[in-house]
């Protein structure tokens, strides 16, 4: 008798693990896809296209005139650029909490273009590498 219940025992177990990956699985897609939606409401026509291309877009900072190209990810993943569009230094910061890309993204834009200032004052700089500069100003640019 024992034995059946746990089975049963067992079984209810991995029946409610299942489901709960299953939840995690379909809350983390659904929050991944409102938050690229999102990001997309936000972004110009122009940053829209770009976004669509190379999964990054271009933002002005509002102080120095500055351009920044804003790549999908959640850390590191700003760079300052020439007129080249050449990322020439990287710039890692962050909203606090466990936000996915597209909000970290959005943050990160609005940042850049109403307070530079302070988005690069709690920014940690890190340099860009040779062979990622050549990477990236070999993607196709929009202006």
């Amino acid at each position: 008798m024992f034995a059946r219940s746990n089975d049963l025992d067992n079984s209810m177990g991995k029946v409610r693990s299942l489901l709960v990956r299953c939840w995690r699985a379909i809350t983390t897609e659904t929050a991944t896809a409102r938050g690229r939606a999102l990001l997309k409401d936000w972004l110009s026509p122009e940053q829209r296209a770009q976004f669509e291309a190379t999964k990054s877009f271009e933002v002005v900072g509002c102080h120095t005139g500055k351009r920044y190209r804003i790549e999908y990810g959640e850390a590191a993943n700003v760079f300052e650029i020439d007129e080249a569009g050449c990322p020439v230094m990287g710039w890692c910061f962050l909203p606090k909490g466990g936000l996915v890309a597209g909000d970290v993204m959005l943050a990160q834009k609005i940042a850049l273009e109403n307070d530079e200032r302070a988005a690069l004052l709690v920014a940690r700089r890190f340099l860009v590498n040779i062979r990622r500069r050549r990477h990236i100003a070999t993607r196709r640019r929009f202006y």
